[in-house]
């Protein structure tokens, strides 16, 4: 069973809400917000509209209307209107001397047989050097990027 949450909004949060959307310089994923807690607003004879009517007349997908109507009611207007971060964090598989490493070994020569290092062959043997554990050729990637390619 799904969950409708009210919302309430008052007098000065919805003047707020109406100043952010009339300046048109928020973010476009703040305004869209804006404009969803408006429509849901049931305060005050305020359009109290269902999610379905709200994503029909924003043209956004109607799993996104409920979302704002939660966060609105368990959190209040300021977290409604702001992105959300990733619950994730990954940690770095280098740090800066493991990067330095890796990046005189993809200086070196390569090893006897080949033309050059290949990102599967750095992978490879940034392990067989115990600078790292483990690390995927995309990693060493990702870590070359900003390095090699820098215009210093």
């Amino acid at each position: 069973m799904r969950t409708t949450y009210a919302v309430r909004l008052t007098d000065h949060e919805r003047a707020r809400l109406r100043t952010l959307i009339a300046s048109g310089t928020a973010p476009a994923r703040m305004l869209t917000r804006a404009r969803i807690l408006l429509k849901a607003n049931q305060e005050d004879g305020g359009p109290g509209w269902t999610d379905a009517g709200i994503a029909g007349a924003l043209e956004v997908h109607p799993a996104t209307v409920g979302p704002v109507r939660r966060a609105y009611a368990e959190a209040g207007l300021d977290t409604a209107l702001e992105r959300t971060l990733p619950d994730r964090v990954y940690d770095r598989r280098f740090d800066g001397a493991d990067e330095a490493r890796l990046l005189a070994v993809a200086c070196s020569a390569p090893p006897v047989g080949r033309a050059r290092w290949t990102l599967r062959l750095l992978a490879d043997e940034v392990v067989r050097l115990e600078i790292v554990e483990a690390v995927s050729h995309e990693t060493v990637r990702r870590a070359l990027k900003h390095t090699i390619s820098s215009p210093i």
